[in-house]
């Protein structure tokens, strides 16, 4: 079984289809979303109706989506730029969109599998926080009662392994470099290509793998990230997608939203 893992998409409707477009080439059989279906750009309404015709395997509630779907309007802790686009997507959706997103559960276990999904946190999923270090690891790694968790929220790809008690010597749980490939670490970086990286999953280790955003990317890559897990070959694969990117632009300016939120895409920023 192929499940395609998809984070952070926040209504940029051009890098989903281009990831869409992917999948099926790949013959992904469901799909796992970890949230963040919208805000920040400017087709919200067209990617959450693209993504409920998918074949779903499981979806969790991320920050933006629960802002979208409630009432709160003063949301504390998020910037100006957010805030606003938060406020403008809230415009764009039906009742009946909100009531979907406002019922999504902050984390599950997919059925059937070794997987759990989180947009955030396992520890403590509606707080929002972010994990970048082993030990915001540890804490989720705490919580986590399968083999692979998968989460989104930084925008920022990273990965990490706990090993079994009995193999490891200095630190039990250890970052996956080769699954970040950051400019920053000498990786080459050309956005205008499609490339990949791959994890092969060794049995009796624990996974904490943040996929990347769809939508709005971090790590100075712009192209579009998501995963793939094939539960038959046991590994897992993330891919690093170019889309039109000036497109995407043109609709956030055309809808007066933030300009940072345009200029930001093509940065990887």
């Amino acid at each position: 079984m192929k499940y395609a893992i998809l984070s952070d998409i926040h209504g940029n409707l051009e890098a989903f289809q281009v990831v869409l477009r992917k999948c099926a080439e790949l013959e992904v059989d469901q799909y796992i979303c970890l949230g963040d279906i919208v805000g920040y750009n400017a087709n919200p309404k067209e990617c959450l109706d693209l993504i409920r015709t998918l074949p779903l395997a499981g979806v969790v509630k991320g920050n933006h989506d629960e802002y979208a779907s409630n009432n709160d309007e003063v949301m504390e802790g998020f910037n100006p730029h957010a805030r606003t686009a938060v406020l403008w997507t809230k415009a764009q959706l039906t009742y009946e969109d909100r009531a979907w997103l406002s019922s999504l559960p902050m984390r599950l276990t997919v059925k059937g599998t070794s997987i759990t999904a989180v947009h955030a946190t396992l520890d403590s999923p509606d707080a929002w926080g972010y994990i970048f270090d082993v030990h915001h690891a540890a804490d989720n790694f705490a919580y986590q009662f399968t083999q692979v968790c998968f989460c989104g929220h930084s925008h920022v790809p990273v990965g990490f392994c706990k090993k079994p008690i009995a193999l490891h010597s200095e630190r039990q749980i250890d970052e996956i470099k080769d699954w970040v490939a950051r400019p920053e670490d000498g990786a080459v970086i050309n956005p205008y290509e499609a490339d990949s990286i791959s994890l092969e999953l060794i049995t009796g280790y624990k996974y904490l793998l943040n996929v990347g955003s769809i939508g709005q990317p971090r790590n100075k890559d712009p192209r579009a990230s998501f995963a793939i897990y094939d539960s038959e070959e046991r590994r897992v694969t993330r891919y690093r997608l170019p889309y039109n990117i000036r497109a995407t632009q043109e609709k956030i300016l055309a809808a007066q939203l933030p300009e940072r939120l345009a200029s930001r895409l093509e940065r990887g920023s």
